[in-house]
């Protein structure tokens, strides 16, 4: 499966699909700031469902092509390469808010959660790859708890937003998440929002088939493992839309729709490691990974948990220590990855 394409052709797509990522990031990040406030569910939630999963698009289409495409290492290393420079763009939306540390000001009990949810998740994916290599059906067994632990996970969010047993304290800096109906262009229908969303949700789609394929075709064209092109190229790439979402998220102040987006849609991206093990016919993804995937695994986990420290540990000013934290191993993760 997949079309093998010569190595200029497939530089073309991934810079055309880049292109159009970053153009529908602004317009994306207002439309679903509106629906946030128009049908009453908050940023956080917003964050993690809608902009999350639509953002993930070209990325779970990248994994989910690669897998089929006999490509397990790009699938999962496009997965979890995307985590981890997601996360590097929540420190570089930090960066754009000058007023506080981001962190503080979307102080939230939902985006807190999601990241522990997130490391058990990564977690589960590191063990599986050193557990039996036996499947059902093809599917190893570490897939199916992958799903059920992102539905738990899902209602544990809910049950914090609904009913907090934690509540972290206002200052202020921090930046509630309310209806802001001032903003709120009333000339538009929310059916025409969840319209002019779908219509985004689709443009960005067709971007993740550009981007499978340029992937694929310069793993097979070139010397570049699977797990360089995903952890350095497809993952960046098919991470665009995050990055330009959550910035503009943080211009227009709806700052937890920004730290809900990251971290919520870093959480779904797990599910891409499911996605990659059910189309991956030879048997477990998970055992048919490269070693530079599995430290791609590690460090996303380190980051995380810089991130969850920072969300609970709230530092007044500047990027704090989880922004510096984040940027600096990140940027050694990549040197490590390359050099390996």
């Amino acid at each position: 499966m997949g079309v093998d394409l010569s190595v200029p052709v497939s530089i073309v797509l991934l810079v055309a699909a880049g292109t159009t990522l970053l153009a529908v990031g602004l317009p994306f990040a207002r439309t679903v700031d509106a629906l946030a406030d128009r049908t009453g569910i908050g940023e956080a939630m917003a964050g993690a469902l809608l902009v999350g999963a639509t953002t993930s698009l070209p990325g779970i289409i990248t994994t989910g092509y690669a897998a089929a495409s006999g490509e397990p290492s790009l699938a999962v290393a496009n997965a979890v390469g995307g985590i981890a420079v997601q996360t590097t763009f929540l420190a570089v939306a930090d960066l754009t808010y000058r007023r506080a540390n981001l962190e503080h000001a979307a102080a939230s009990l939902p985006n807190i959660l999601q990241t522990t949810v997130l490391i058990a998740l990564v977690g589960l994916v590191m063990a599986a790859s050193w557990s039996p290599d036996e499947t059902l059906g093809g599917i190893h067994p570490a897939t199916f708890l992958l799903v059920a632990g992102y539905g738990y996970g899902l209602v544990l969010v809910r049950r914090a937003r609904d009913v907090p047993m934690w509540r972290p304290r206002n200052t202020g800096d921090t930046v509630e998440d309310d209806p802001d109906e001032a903003d709120d262009d009333g000339s538009v229908s929310t059916r025409a929002l969840w319209l002019r969303f779908a219509g985004m949700g689709v443009l960005i789609a067709l971007s993740g088939f550009a981007v499978a394929s340029g992937g694929i075709s310069l793993v097979r064209e070139t010397s570049l493992s699977g797990s360089l092109v995903g952890g350095l190229f497809t993952s960046v790439i098919t991470s665009l839309p995050e990055l330009v979402t959550a910035v503009a998220a943080v211009r227009i102040g709806a700052l937890t729709l920004a730290v809900g987006d990251i971290v919520g849609g870093n959480t779904f991206d797990v599910l891409f490691v499911a996605v990659a093990d059910v189309l991956y016919r030879p048997g477990s993804v998970y055992h048919a990974i490269e070693q530079r995937t599995s430290f791609l695994l590690a460090l996303t986990v380190v980051l995380t948990a810089v991130l969850a420290a920072g969300l609970v540990h709230r530092s007044r000013k500047g990027i704090g220590f989880e922004g510096v934290g984040i940027l600096v191993i990140y940027a050694l993760g990549i040197v490590s990855l390359v050099l390996t």
